[in-house]
């Protein structure tokens, strides 16, 4: 399990987070929602370690990340992050092949080609392998970004905005295919604007606001008119479809007359 606590961080005398403490169980999807500024991306990246720590503590299975070894926590922890640039000229598979890095050191064995090809696979990239990346749309670009990250076969994934530049088909296939893996062991934590598509799949929601925890549950217990509410501050009306919880935040809901 992942185990933050206490942890705050600044940036130029700001708040970004403040006094977070939460656990992430081991296996499933974690979703976290949010407005924006409310420390989402900054807290996978302390995570992750690709920020630095200021206060505060946080472990992965019991590792704290600041002083663990790189190597052993790139084996144990991965994270695509929004902003991803790599050279435009690198094929599908060379990108995803860097996933394979922390574990061959540039000497991949047959063990790192059949998890590229898998990872592919999971994307719906087989038949892209040999492309270019600028000779991708968008959204197949981002599939091979979740893709390397897959391909380095860690027990848990931090991604930061998976379904950016996805349509509605390849946005809930990525859910499913994010989903499939989870059942098979895989741990995901991801940030998503959708709260529909956290309320589908995850099966713990956290709830970010002003830089702290302002709730968590299962998706029934957070994607209700009250929490949304105050999350968002804004009056959105949930319905249940299939299930699922689904918020209607894409209209205003009608006035509320009284008695």
């Amino acid at each position: 399990m992942i185990e933050i606590s206490n942890v705050s961080h600044n940036i130029d005398g700001a708040p970004i987070l403040s006094d977070v403490s939460l656990t992430i169980p081991r296996g499933g999807i974690t979703a976290l929602i949010g407005p924006n500024g409310a420390g989402k991306s900054t807290l996978l990246s302390l995570i992750a370690r690709l920020v630095r720590l200021q206060s505060g503590v946080i472990t992965v299975d019991g590792a704290d990340v600041t002083t663990t070894p790189t190597d052993t926590l790139a084996r144990k922890l991965s994270i695509l992050r929004q902003d991803n640039s790599v050279a435009a000229r690198l094929t599908v598979a060379d990108l995803v092949g860097f996933g394979r890095y922390p574990h061959h050191k540039g000497r991949p064995a047959p063990e790192d080609h059949a998890l590229v090809d898998h990872a592919l696979e999971m994307m719906g990239l087989t038949q892209l392998r040999d492309r270019f990346l600028d000779e991708l749309s968008g959204g197949q670009r981002q599939r091979a970004y979740v893709a390397m990250v897959l391909a380095q076969d860690t027990d848990y994934v931090l991604l930061d905005e998976p379904l950016n530049n996805l349509d509605m088909k390849h946005a809930r296939e990525m859910m499913e295919r994010l989903k499939a893996a989870a059942s098979q062991g895989k741990s995901f934590v991801i940030v998503v604007h959708d709260i529909n598509f956290a309320a589908a799949y995850a099966d713990l929601i956290v709830a970010l606001k002003d830089g702290r925890v302002h709730s968590l549950g299962t998706p029934a217990e957070i994607v209700t008119r009250p929490k949304l509410g105050e999350v968002f501050d804004l009056d959105i009306v949930v319905e249940t479809v299939g299930g699922h919880p689904l918020a209607l935040h894409q209209i205003a809901p009608p006035p509320q007359t009284g008695t």
